[in-house]
């Protein structure tokens, strides 16, 4: 089991992962559409699921925390979402799910992780940064936005080989 990290002494819980099974898709859509104004469909879910992609849930008894969904390439893994509740942002969980994106994609012989992420999500874009990963482009127009409009994404990636080497000189 795993313990939050940075949650106060008095709420520490005992943290798991699982794989995210089609009996767990309720509980996670709901956290989807209360995290995002254009949230994955039950369909996205389901169909990340009969492809065969990583996906995995962070849960606290049978509270759903987080989940992310990875897909995995020739020589790369591509990660889809990643979610941390709302009302459990802020306490590490998303570096927690990438640390295990990051020891699955190793698991896989595989040496690099790529994402989008809104070029308006500012705390995503520094979790991401402070993780690791580096801006390496822009896809204009990738996102649905408010009013019909679009929204641009930040094309990040990391080199699992080189973070691995710069990790263990600190």
């Amino acid at each position: 089991m795993l313990q939050a990290q940075h949650a106060p002494a008095n709420t520490l819980r005992e943290l798991r992962f699982e794989p995210l099974l089609a009996d767990r898709l309720d509980a996670v859509v709901a956290v989807e559409q209360r995290a995002y104004a254009h949230a994955w469909s039950r369909t996205n879910f389901l169909d990340a699921l009969h492809s065969g992609y990583q996906a995995q849930v962070l849960l606290s008894d049978d509270e759903v925390l987080g989940y992310f969904v990875a897909m995995k390439g020739v020589d790369e893994v591509h990660l889809l979402n990643i979610t941390v509740a709302v009302e459990h942002q802020g306490q590490g969980l998303a570096r927690l799910m990438l640390d295990a994106l990051v020891l699955w994609t190793r698991s896989q012989g595989l040496d690099w992780l790529w994402l989008e992420v809104r070029v308006g999500n500012a705390p995503a874009i520094h979790v991401y940064e402070r993780h690791g990963f580096g801006r390496v482009g822009l896809r204009k127009d990738y996102y649905p936005a408010c009013d019909g409009e679009r929204e641009s994404a930040i094309v990040m990636s990391m080199n699992l080989i080189q973070s691995h080497s710069l990790n263990r000189g600190s």
